[in-house]
This record gives C-alpha cells, sequence and structure tokens, in this order.
C-alpha cells in the first residue's frame, strides 16, 4: 500500500472509532469521510461496506471481551466472577457508543465479530450453571434471564452516563441482587427463549436502521462511484 493510501486509511480508521464512540453503528458513512477529510470514493476503496470498517474499528473491542470472558471462567467464585464480568462490559459500553451497539444489537455480519453474542452467552451460562451450583445464584433463573436485563440496561447507558459517568454501578448492583439466592421470590411467568432474544434485537437493529440504507450493502453510496459497486481499488 502506498503511503497516502496507508496514511488515508489510518486516518478513516481513527475517524470511525471516534464517530462510532460518540454516536453508535448508525452514523452515515459520508460524514466519516467528510470528518476524515477524504471523499467518499477514498472510504470504500479501503472499506467496501460498512461492516468491513465495524470489522476493522472494533477487532480490539472483540479481543477485549474475549479476555474479559476467558477472566471470568477462570476465577472459582462463579458470583464474583459475574459482577466483574459485567463490570468490565459495562465500563467498555459506557465509554463507547459503538460497543454498546456491538453487544446488544444483532449487528449485521462484520468480519471477526459473528462470535461475540454467541461467546457472551456461553460464559454467562457457565457462570450462572456453577452460581448455581455454588448455592449463590437463585435456581429458578436461566442465561436468558440475566442476558434480557442486562441488555436493556446496556441500551439505558448512553442517558445514564449523561447524568453522571458511574451511575450504571448502581443500576448493575440492583440488577444483580435481583439474582442472588436470597432473593428468593418466585418468578410469575417463564423466560425468553435464546432465539426470541435474538429476534428482538435484529428488530431493534431494524427499527434504527433507516430504510435506505440497508445494513448489509455500503450506507452511503459515493457521488463518483460506479452506481453497481463501489470503487475498484
Amino acid at each position: 500500500m502506498r503511503l497516502d493510501a496507508r496514511r488515508n486509511r489510518d486516518l478513516l480508521l481513527a475517524t470511525a472509532r471516534d464517530q462510532f464512540a460518540r454516536h453508535g453503528l448508525d452514523v452515515p458513512l459520508d460524514q466519516i469521510a467528510k470528518e476524515a477529510g477524504v471523499g467518499n470514493a477514498t472510504l470504500y476503496r479501503h472499506f467496501p461496506t460498512r461492516q468491513a470498517l465495524v470489522g476493522e474499528v472494533f477487532a480490539n473491542a472483540a479481543n477485549l471481551l474475549a479476555e474479559a470472558s476467558a477472566e471470568a471462567l477462570a476465577t472459582e467464585d462463579a458470583w464474583g466472577a459475574i459482577e466483574c464480568y459485567f463490570e468490565r462490559i459495562l465500563e467498555l459500553v459506557a465509554a463507547d457508543r459503538g460497543i454498546n451497539d456491538l453487544v446488544t444489537r444483532a449487528v449485521p455480519t462484520a468480519s471477526g465479530l459473528l462470535g461475540i453474542s454467541r461467546r457472551n452467552a456461553a460464559t454467562v451460562g457457565s457462570l450462572v450453571a456453577r452460581a448455581q451450583e455454588q448455592g449463590t445464584m437463585r435456581a429458578d433463573v436461566v442465561t436468558m434471564d440475566l442476558l434480557f436485563m442486562f441488555g436493556a440496561l446496556c441500551r439505558s447507558l448512553p442517558a445514564a452516563t449523561e447524568l453522571r459517568p458511574d451511575l450504571w454501578r448502581r443500576y448493575l448492583a440492583l440488577l444483580l441482587d435481583g439474582f442472588r439466592t436470597r432473593a428468593g421470590h418466585p418468578l410469575p411467568v417463564p423466560p425468553v427463549g435464546e432465539e426470541r432474544l435474538d429476534r428482538m434485537f435484529a428488530e431493534l437493529w431494524a427499527a434504527d436502521t433507516p430504510a435506505d440504507t440497508p445494513a448489509d450493502t455500503p450506507a452511503d453510496t459515493p457521488a463518483d462511484a460506479p452506481p453497481s459497486a463501489p470503487p475498484s481499488a
């Protein structure tokens, strides 16, 4: 890659990272190009789709989440592991709206990010099972109960952090207290199934995505690009 092309690519990544962090994953791609000081055609030469750009920007975030998962699973005290695991995720989510979208919405396929939601669900499932075996988590809850409520808490974070950056810690503590053994009140209805949770997040994504910019195609077609394909390399 030529030096100027490498510079443009790095600039686009840095700009996208900043824009996603501040505004979430639905930022128009032409806005990213404009903020980076390059043309739309340059953006699409390096990142033909939104998914390609998202995958590059959040590759490190995926690694951080994987590290948090491995550390939690290696901790003997399951309840302590649950607290630390969700605290680490919420620290990331509270500081970055893009990561918030990544962990709470059915984001279209992005390179390197396919396994995030499944890895998170598997980690939480293992921790829930161990905490129940150790007697610290009530026996009548399932993994989807925790994921459902955690997702709702994550989606409220942008508003909460505007009030106070650490406000999420209060509500995480309240949420987790409801799962402790001593909470013990009978639950009135059955839990949501995993497939329904996926569908809910998929519908959330569809509702937030403009109708004329489907998530599996470039959201902003550059004016100087051929109509049938992004500009050639």
